[in-house]
């Protein structure tokens, strides 16, 4: 298991921008591909951006592509979320997660290890 939780959400005007970053501790950090979800209020949780084990491959939903930017620092047990030109549709809490499966980064399921999520409020 690798224990993850997650820090810089906060209140930002429009078209601002968010730097989410996710802490890891216990198992081997570079094992896993990382990916960060988000769940609105009344809406279900959803994928935003994953990233394979060595870094050399990430994926973003539509949504988030060209605006969101997923890295991560194996050396520091780390992965982060550039997050620009915010919207107010980006309004949620924000979640880290690990999954030791390959091939499969969208789907929720993979994933065991998860923080306990970050909230980012964007005001219109």
């Amino acid at each position: 298991q690798v224990q993850l939780v997650e820090s810089g959400g906060g209140l930002v005007q429009a078209g601002g921008s968010l730097r989410l970053s996710c802490a890891a501790s216990g198992r081997t950090f570079s094992n896993y591909n990382m990916g960060w979800f988000r769940q609105a209020p009344g809406k279900e949780r959803e994928f935003v951006a994953a990233i394979s084990w060595s870094g050399s491959s990430t994926y973003y939903a539509d949504s988030v592509k060209g605006r969101f930017t997923i890295s991560r620092d194996n050396a520091k047990n780390a992965v982060y979320l550039q997050m620009n030109s915010l919207k107010p549709e980006d309004t949620a809490v924000y979640y880290c997660a690990a999954s030791a499966v390959l091939g499969i980064v969208r789907a929720e399921a993979v994933y065991n290890n998860w923080g306990q999520g970050t909230q980012v409020t964007v005001s219109s």
